[in-house]
C-alpha cells in the first residue's frame, strides 16, 4: 500500500488515541469527515490498522510487579515450539511472547502480575510445567523509562 502525508498522519493521531471521533480525527488531519472515514476503513481493510484497544494503567489494576524472562527449551523442533506457544498463549499474565535468536534463550516474555508470590505461583504453577522448558531467567522491572504502542512512521514515504 503507498501512503501520502494525510495517511500518515491518521495513523499517527490514531496511535496516540484512537477513540478520537471521525470528526475529531478529520478536523486534526485537516480533511472532511467523508473522505476521513474512507481513508481509515481503507487502512482498515489493507490491514495496516489492524485493531484498536483500550490500554490500562497496571498499577491502577494492582499488577504491581513486571518480569521479563527468558525461556530456553530442550529441543528445537516445530512440535516443541507449538506447544509452548499453545499454552503461553492461555496465560493471562503473559503480556508479550517473542521467538528471539542470538540470545542463550528461545523466547522472551513479558509477565505482568500482582506481587512476586503471584509471580512464583506462575512460575512453578504454569510456566515450568510446560514440557520442553528447561530455563527460565527472570529479570524484574524497577521503573519504565519509555513505554509506547506507537510504531515509527518516519521511515514511509
Amino acid at each position: 500500500m503507498r501512503f501520502d502525508k494525510i495517511d500518515l498522519s491518521i495513523l499517527r493521531e490514531l496511535q496516540q488515541d484512537s477513540s478520537l471521533t471521525n470528526q475529531e480525527l478529520a478536523d486534526r488531519v485537516g480533511l472532511s469527515a467523508s473522505p476521513c472515514l474512507r481513508r481509515v476503513k481503507a487502512l482498515e481493510e489493507s490491514g495496516v490498522i489492524d485493531r484498536k484497544v483500550t490500554l490500562l494503567k497496571r498499577s491502577s489494576l494492582g499488577l504491581k510487579l513486571t518480569a521479563f524472562l527468558q525461556i530456553s527449551m530442550d529441543r528445537h523442533t516445530p512440535d516443541r515450539f507449538s506447544v509452548f506457544e499453545e499454552q503461553v498463549d492461555l496465560f493471562s499474565e503473559v503480556k508479550n511472547c517473542n521467538l528471539v535468536t542470538g540470545q542463550n534463550c528461545d523466547y522472551l516474555l513479558e509477565v505482568v502480575v500482582e506481587d512476586m508470590e503471584k509471580y512464583h505461583d506462575f512460575l512453578l504453577g504454569k510456566l515450568t510445567r510446560i514440557p520442553g522448558v528447561t530455563g527460565v531467567q527472570s529479570s524484574f522491572l524497577l521503573r519504565s523509562v519509555k513505554e509506547s504502542t506507537a510504531l515509527p512512521l518516519n521511515h514511509i514515504i
